[in-house]
């Protein structure tokens, strides 16, 4: 069950159909219009000839969440400004992404910050006199609304809508004394849902605080109580079991460590998965995510170099998620891009399992992102994790951390998920919540 309680609303006393499949029906007094009607879309832009010292507050696409609003204003000259932060914001806009990746990138200004201005990725809505601001923003995040950008939306690696396009969206229109009491609710209740989507996101987040804890610890100090310690001579860490030994990584690998293909393959619909960091995901490669497909004989030159196996282990050596991690559990053939380095352990050394719970460890963690050099983005050497240093317990030990780790990662991983569920259906609720209101499917005024 949803952890809220869901009142019943009473319905509108008449209904009249719209004409629009999607949308159906609304109560019998609201006006259906064009969105072109209601609001001024893009009203105002900087100038290019904007002097080069004018200090803007700008908003990019990534920095705007549907819950949690702006999560970076970024303050910046205009000439060190990238050509897209360009469009001006005044008090009581709404901005709305027209990039499907970024749709529920909604959010109202009811006080505008002074110079702000966002990505030529958003649109911004001025509402004309017939509508209430907040009323705007609600009706822009309702389901059948995103699905009809969705619906109108071109091209192929962003898929967007053209302000035209946008203009012609179909709009419903209540009484601006109901537009007020819509928002007035929904800024409400969605208030109450949203303290509950934050508490169940920190939950999730310190229980994976706790895994990472757990494995850290067992992989580097063990399980045995009171075991006696040494220097380990390494500045990532100090003491270590005395039975244990401190080696390099390239000392613990069956072959050579080495990170996939350089060059940029021809993709197809379709062969043999190609993929890269993206798609290392909760452990594991998720070929959902995969970048295309690509031949078998690119395949099989390709795998000259490197040739993905069940148990390998890959780590991502560029971009945001360098020092990612996944393991292979597939028996299928793909290959990697450049991002991802295989790592294949040497099992008569350490267990891949051990291995791979290593890697997770704070204090390799910590070297990684130690040795990571920051240019545009991070990114660390062959030589360099070929070089981390890694705590190696005797074989037998290797095994008894491993089951302990499975049976308690398995039971915080459970309970995760279930706070996953319990997220999931707190924000479907609050997605229907609006669309229910600000449609008129149910009524919330009174």
């Amino acid at each position: 069950m949803t952890p809220i309680q869901r009142p019943q609303y009473k319905k509108y006393p008449k209904y009249r159909e719209t004409g629009v499949e999607w949308l159906g029906e609304i109560p019998e007094h609201w006006k259906i219009s064009k969105l072109k009607f209601i609001t001024q879309i893009n009203p105002e832009a900087l100038s290019e000839d904007t002097h080069p010292n004018y200090i803007i507050q700008y908003i990019d696409i990534s920095n705007v969440d549907e819950i949690m609003g702006i999560g970076n204003n970024q303050e910046m000259t205009f000439e060190n400004a990238p050509s897209r932060a360009r469009r001006i914001v005044r008090n009581g806009d709404t901005i709305v992404s027209t990039v499907r990746t970024y749709l529920k990138a909604v959010t109202h200004f009811e006080k505008a910050i002074k110079n702000q201005i966002v990505s030529t990725g958003f649109a911004v809505l001025r509402p004309k006199t017939i509508i209430f601001p907040k009323y705007l923003k609600w009706l822009v995040l309702s389901k059948g609304f995103i699905e009809n950008i969705v619906l109108h939306s071109v091209g192929i690696g962003y898929p967007s809508i053209n302000p035209s396009e946008l203009a012609s969206l179909v709009a419903w229109v209540p009484p601006i004394s109901e537009q007020r009491a819509i928002a007035n609710f929904l800024d409400r209740e969605t208030a109450r849902i949203d303290a509950l989507i934050a508490k169940y996101q920190r939950l999730i987040e310190l229980l994976e605080e706790k895994r990472i804890s757990l494995i850290s610890r067992a992989v580097t100090k063990g399980l045995l109580p009171n075991s006696e310690l040494k220097r380990s001579y390494n500045r990532y860490i100090d003491l270590i079991p005395n039975r244990w030994t401190g080696i390099s990584l390239k000392r613990l690998v069956e072959t050579k460590i080495t990170d996939g293909h350089h060059e940029t393959p021809e993709f197809l619909d379709s062969g043999i998965p190609f993929v890269s960091a993206e798609a290392v995901q909760k452990d594991h490669i998720n070929f959902d995510s995969k970048r295309g497909y690509i031949s078998e004989k690119l395949h099989h030159r390709y795998s000259d170099k490197l040739h993905p196996k069940r148990n390998d282990i890959f780590m991502v050596k560029s971009g945001a998620t360098t020092g990612k991690l996944a393991i292979v559990d597939t028996d299928i053939e793909f290959n990697v891009w450049s991002p991802l380095t295989l790592i294949r352990a040497d099992n008569s050394k350490i267990s891949t399992k051990y291995l791979f719970h290593a890697l997770h460890a704070e204090y390799v963690q910590n070297q990684v992102k130690q040795l990571w050099t920051q240019g545009t983005q991070p990114n660390i050497s062959m030589g360099e994790i070929e070089n981390i240093f890694i705590l190696v317990p005797p074989i037998s030990e290797q095994h008894t951390i491993i089951d302990f780790l499975d049976r308690e990662i398995a039971h915080i991983d459970s309970m995760k998920e279930k706070l996953k569920s319990m997220l999931t259906k707190l924000q479907e609720y609050r997605s229907a919540l609006i669309s229910a209101a600000v449609t008129g499917k149910i009524d919330v005024t009174k």
